[in-house]
C-alpha cells in the first residue's frame, strides 16, 4: 500500500487551506497512493482565525469534513485530517479525521494530550479527548494507529495503538520551532517506530511557528523519505506488512516484553 504524507503552510481560511489540500491529494494520487495524510491545522491555524474561534470551528468544521469525503471519493484515495470539532462548548476538539477511499468517515480522533508545554497552553482554548476513544482503523487491509503532535511523547499512547495491531502510526502534527525542537521530532518518531517495529507517518505544518519535516520511518526506525522545512510538499512509501514481519523474525520486543 502507498501512502503520502503533505506538508503545507495553513491559512486562518478554510477556502485557501481546502485548494491545498486539493492540489496535493490529486498529487499523491497521481504518485499511485492509497491514503493521503496531512496535519494538524490542515482546517485552519488557530493563530490566524479572525474572530471568535468557537464561532469558527462551528462555522468550517463540518463543512471541511464534507469536501474532504467528496475529494477522496472522486480521487478514490483515503484522506486523513486535522482541524477543529465544535464540543458544544467554549473549547472545541482537536480533531484528526479519516476518511476511505470510498468518501466514508472511518474514524474522529481527538486529541488527548494537549500541549501545555514550553510555555504554551493549548488546553485554555482546547478541549481534550477522552483517552478511551484511542483505536485502531483498517484501511485497504492495512492497520493504522492515529496520534496528534505532542501525544508522541507519551510513548503509552504508541504501545496501545501497536498492541491493539496497528501496522502504520500517523501522526498529524504542528510542531513547534524552538532551540532542539526539530531534534526532539525526530528523534522521537524514530523511537516510537523502532520500540514497536512499526511504520511511522508523520505530516507537519511547516510555518514561521512550526518545523515541518515531514516524514515516513520503516519497522527499524529508517527514515525511508522525508522533507525538510518547504512550506508545500509531499513524499509517497509503499508501506508493507511484509516489511514488519521481516524487522519482527529478528527484533521481536513485543514478544518479548515482561510485563
Amino acid at each position: 500500500m502507498k501512502i503520502s504524507v503533505a506538508q503545507l503552510n495553513p491559512s486562518g481560511d478554510l477556502e485557501d487551506n481546502l485548494e491545498v489540500v486539493r492540489r496535493l491529494t490529486r498529487r499523491a494520487r497521481d504518485e499511485g497512493a492509497d491514503l493521503v495524510l496531512f496535519p494538524e491545522e490542515t482546517m485552519f491555524t488557530i493563530r490566524h482565525v479572525e474572530g471568535d474561534l468557537r464561532e469558527a470551528v462551528d462555522r468550517d468544521w463540518s463543512t471541511f469534513v464534507q469536501q474532504l469525503s467528496l475529494l477522496a471519493a472522486e480521487e478514490s484515495i483515503a484522506i486523513v485530517a486535522g482541524g477543529y470539532e465544535s464540543s458544544g462548548e467554549a473549547r472545541p476538539y482537536n480533531t484528526v479525521v479519516a476518511i476511505d477511499g470510498g468518501g466514508r468517515i472511518v474514524s474522529t480522533y481527538r486529541k488527548v494530550h494537549l500541549f501545555d508545554a514550553f510555555s504554551y497552553k493549548e488546553s485554555e482554548r482546547i478541549k481534550p479527548g477522552d483517552p478511551d476513544d484511542v483505536g485502531v482503523i483498517e484501511i485497504d487491509g492495512l492497520r493504522f494507529g492515529v496520534m496528534t503532535c505532542y501525544d508522541i511523547r507519551f510513548p503509552e499512547i504508541a504501545r496501545r495503538l501497536t498492541t491493539a495491531g496497528a501496522d502504520v502510526l500517523l501522526v498529524a502534527a504542528a510542531w513547534f520551532k524552538g532551540d532542539h525542537k526539530v531534534e526532539h521530532w525526530e528523534t522521537i518518531l524514530r523511537t516510537r517506530a523502532i520500540e514497536n517495529t512499526v511504520w511511522v507517518a508523520a505530516a507537519g505544518t511547516s510555518s514561521t511557528n512550526t518545523v515541518g519535516h515531514s516524514a515516513v520511518l520503516d519497522p527499524m526506525g529508517i527514515p525511508v523519505d522525508f522533507l525538510d522545512d518547504e512550506a508545500e510538499g509531499l513524499v509517497t512509501v509503499d508501506v508493507t506488512r511484509k516489511r514488519i514481519e521481516e524487522v519482527r523474525e529478528f527484533l521481536p520486543v513485543l514478544a518479548n516484553r515482561r510485563l
